[in-house]
């Protein structure tokens, strides 16, 4: 059976990650070694779950260092910041951080995915390589995606001697192939045969859903070496709000209620649907749907919302604010292509729960996010407008349901998805593992 622990989410650069964990020493004198593509300063996606977690193995007593990519995410264009092709070296939280230059494309076909992957494979191997030699870290911890990437900490650990984690995030081989990003035939076999070579070398190996789980026993892990590791929400951080949000002055919002999808804008979203909804539900003087962030879709979302007097758009917002942006919904939306069921868990999720606020959800039943989701919210087929519609409506027409399910959204991420113990059991499966 799989074991479900989690972590927490990165602070802004001017405030140190603090967690629960902190002083407890459970990784007292191991060395730790991360390997993952997104990091902070990226605020949405896997980078700030990476960052908080490689905080909170420092803060537990371990040493921790990190080969990371520079943050292009969700803009995919790489942070001004980190430009040029040099890697950049900093500490934050007491994690020593390498930063390696990628190939950044600017539109994210599936070929170009590929070289971006490999991309961040080849530009760390022998940083992380040098590392096994000189630190002999005593776990290689990765992070998929990249995929790609976890043939380098295998490499790493077979020089070192270290236990190997690989944490798998999103399935970015099955997705690519259900979303279309990539044809089917020979390169789906030998992605496949590559995807369950890597998982099955790896000493442990967790996902965020007991599904994504489940997909981990199906590529041929044994049982014992699964572990459900959940991202989280940073319950503290995160209130329900009783005043309203400060964004509504700021987006010009004059409607009583507000519909809020805010994230990565990109295929496996399935936001596109937005705007349709937004068309059917037009006559609703009382609605303003508002879509905030960034991506490679956000064009198109954009065109398809031409002439949309209930919708707005505003870009990513600082993470410093988060409690005050998902403040401001009435529902929250979370669409999802049902092509990925199963195959990503939206980390978006957590923190509209931590608000208090009911969701509606793209999700067939049974998968993940439907069982996420139900009592907290309403669940619809992922491409049905009309029904997304007539959900919407169905929470803005009674008031008591939508308040119950709010309440009902902030105890789950109470007791499914805080930091403090979900941490410790992490922590506490690292040192079991390594200690034997």
């Amino acid at each position: 059976m799989t074991e479900s622990v989690a972590a927490l989410a990165a602070f802004p650069d001017d405030e140190p990650a603090v967690t629960a964990s902190a002083g407890t020493n459970a990784l007292r004198d191991i060395r730790i070694h991360v390997i993952t593509l997104n990091y902070h300063p990226e605020e949405i996606g896997i980078g700030p779950y990476s960052a908080e977690m490689a905080a909170s193995f420092a803060a537990a007593g371990a040493t921790v260092t990190v080969s990371s990519g520079k943050p292009f995410y969700p803009a995919w264009r790489i942070d001004p910041a980190f430009a040029g092709h040099r890697p950049h070296d900093r500490l934050r939280d007491g994690v020593a951080i390498r930063h390696h230059h990628i190939y950044v494309p600017t539109r994210p076909t599936g070929l170009k995915r590929i070289f971006h992957h490999l991309s961040f494979a080849a530009g760390i191997l022998p940083h992380v390589l040098g590392i096994a030699r000189r630190d002999r870290p005593d776990l290689i911890f990765m992070v998929a995606p990249s995929l790609i990437s976890t043939v380098v900490g295998l490499l790493a650990a077979r020089v070192s001697g270290a236990r190997t984690w690989l944490h798998v995030q999103d399935f970015e081989v099955e997705a690519a192939f259900a979303t279309g990003l990539l044809p089917g035939g020979l390169l789906k076999r030998l992605a496949s045969a590559f995807e369950r070579a890597v998982i099955r070398r790896c000493d442990r190996a967790s996902s965020i859903s007991p599904q994504m789980c489940a997909k981990l026993l199906e590529k041929g892990i044994a049982p014992d070496r699964v572990v459900e590791f959940r991202n989280w929400s940073d319950i503290a951080a995160i209130q329900p709000m009783a005043a309203p949000s400060p964004y509504r002055d700021e987006f010009a919002i004059t409607t009583p209620y507000v519909a809020l999808y805010s994230g990565n804008i990109a295929n496996k979203q399935g936001i596109e649907i937005l705007p349709r909804v937004a068309r059917l539900l037009a006559y609703r003087t009382d609605l303003t749907f508002m879509i905030c962030g960034d991506g490679p879709a956000l064009a198109n979302v954009r065109t398809a919302a031409i002439g949309l007097d209930n919708v707005r758009f505003a870009p990513l917002q600082p993470r410093g604010r988060l409690n005050e942006l998902v403040g401001l919904a009435d529902i929250h939306l979370l669409p999802q292509l049902a092509a990925a069921a199963d195959l990503v868990l939206p980390s978006k999720l957590t923190n509209m729960l931590a608000s208090g606020r009911p969701v509606v959800a793209g999700a067939e039943i049974g998968t993940a996010l439907a069982n996420e989701v139900e009592g907290a919210g309403l669940v619809v087929p992922p491409d049905d407008a009309q029904a997304w519609a007539d959900a919407i409506e169905a929470l803005l027409d009674d008031p008591d349901q939508a308040k119950a399910m709010g309440r009902k959204a902030r105890h789950f991420a109470e007791t499914r998805w805080a930091k403090d113990a979900l941490l410790g059991a992490v922590q506490s499966r690292i040192a079991t593992l390594v200690r034997g």
